[in-house]
């Protein structure tokens, strides 16, 4: 008998344990797991990224004033030049030729300025003696004039003839660069109506500029000395740092997009930054170190609104058994964080939508009980990966946040704001 009741019990036993097991395996598919991520303390920074295009600070275009034929070129592409020096000559066998001419002229003229003084001085003295009258003597103070003017073109046009003779020597007008070359010798220049560039020089690629385009939607926060940072394809794991030393006025339009070019100067060590190259450029618009920051993820969090509804009722109960003073003192300080109550004296929404400010934000959290919480905070800047807590009550440095909720069978992620700071989501209460 004893056996029979043993064998009973052991049988109620072991179904009460099966449902049980039962029992908590299809309650725990409903549970929610959390997903933390811990609240951290370091340096953060806010930037503009831009994208640019490398240039010596000053660059001469180097031409030449005569026409003519390359004879010889002395220069070639890097090399260095000083200030003065032989880059490349003209045949000058033409223009020696014009030089002789505008000599022979001026020679001419000079003896005819002679021999015009001399009729001039002759006739002067019968003028005098009134044996010609001034009629008679009139084209005589016409020639000597004339012969005077003419003797100054002729030295004019000699002295252009010698100075086209200078012109044929191309010569360096800075120390620099030769970072462009467009003649070869034999080729043929034709200064008739433009200019030809023959060579480009950059004074000092020891500094160089960086010409980047800012959209117009962020040009506002862009300023004279700012800090710049930036790096080129050439050197993927060097960082090259810069200022900004002008923001020019003329915008440009691409496409309906409004840029303004920006003008970044920045040390070139080594030569090695070269004109042309392109740039990705991060403005350095705020930095704060040592300060303690929350994932921005965390402050999109949102729970389901089976938790949410789990909350709601837990602080109500919280709020129930506070005495009267410090019920009120709490009820007051969600109204000043924007909070609202209804009739009910049940607490509104979260501060969403265009009443919340942008510099207030609510992080959740399990508290030591390991129940639900949720706490406003004050925030600062971002980087887009994590925000600055100017102000928590709660929230310390190591302490794990709320970032998602995971099931058996699905992992989500809620959303409230989407982005820290901003309204946006449903109302929790």
């Amino acid at each position: 008998m004893n056996r029979k009741v043993l064998i009973i019990v052991a049988s109620v036993l072991a179904i009460l344990v099966i449902a049980w097991v039962i029992y908590g395996t299809m309650h725990k598919n409903d549970e929610a797991n959390y997903q933390f991520r811990e609240i951290t303390r370091g340096d953060l920074e806010s930037t503009i990224s831009a994208t640019g295009t490398l240039s010596p600070v000053t660059t001469v275009e180097i031409g030449t004033q005569v026409s003519g034929t390359i004879s010889r070129i002395y220069v070639d592409f890097n090399d260095q030049v000083k200030k003065g020096q032989c880059l490349a000559e003209l045949d000058t066998v033409l223009l020696k030729t014009s030089v002789l001419d505008a000599q022979a002229s001026m020679d001419k003229a000079q003896a005819q300025l002679e021999q015009a003084q001399a009729d001039f001085e002759r006739n002067k003295q019968l003028y005098e003696q009134k044996l010609i009258s001034d009629a008679e003597f009139l084209p005589f103070q016409i020639a000597l004039k004339m012969q005077k003017a003419n003797l100054i073109s002729a030295r004019a046009a000699l002295q252009r003839a010698r100075r086209n003779l200078q012109y044929a020597v191309i010569l360096s007008p800075i120390s620099g660069t030769v970072i462009q070359r467009n003649v070869e010798a034999g080729q043929t220049v034709a200064a008739s109506f433009s200019t030809p560039t023959l060579f480009k020089i950059a004074e000092n690629l020891s500094q160089i500029e960086i010409l980047a385009e800012v959209d117009e939607g962020d040009i506002g926060q862009i300023k004279v000395g700012q800090t710049v940072r930036f790096d080129v394809q050439s050197y993927p794991d060097k960082i090259f740092t810069g200022v900004v030393k002008q923001i020019r006025l003329e915008p440009t339009t691409i496409s309906n997009v409004v840029p303004y070019t920006v003008v970044i100067s920045a040390a070139n060590e080594g030569n090695i930054l070269l004109p042309g190259m392109t740039a990705t450029i991060d403005f350095i618009i705020e930095q704060k170190n040592d300060v303690m920051l929350v994932p921005n993820i965390a402050l999109r969090f949102q729970p389901d609104e089976k938790t949410q509804a789990e909350f709601r009722k837990n602080w109500q109960k919280t709020m129930a058994s506070l005495p009267d003073s410090l019920r009120k003192r709490r009820r007051a300080q969600m109204e000043n964080h924007n909070f609202s109550r209804n009739g009910n004296q049940q607490i509104g929404s979260s501060m969403t939508g265009s009443r919340r400010p942008k510099d207030l934000s609510q992080v959740w959290y399990l508290d030591q009980n390991h129940k639900l919480a949720m706490e406003m905070v004050r925030i600062g800047m971002s980087d887009g990966t994590n925000t600055e807590i100017l102000r928590s009550k709660n929230l310390k440095e190591g302490m794990k946040v709320i970032t998602g909720m995971e099931t058996v069978n699905s992992t989500r992620t809620t959303l409230q704001n989407p982005r820290p700071g901003f309204g946006g989501g449903r109302s929790l209460f």
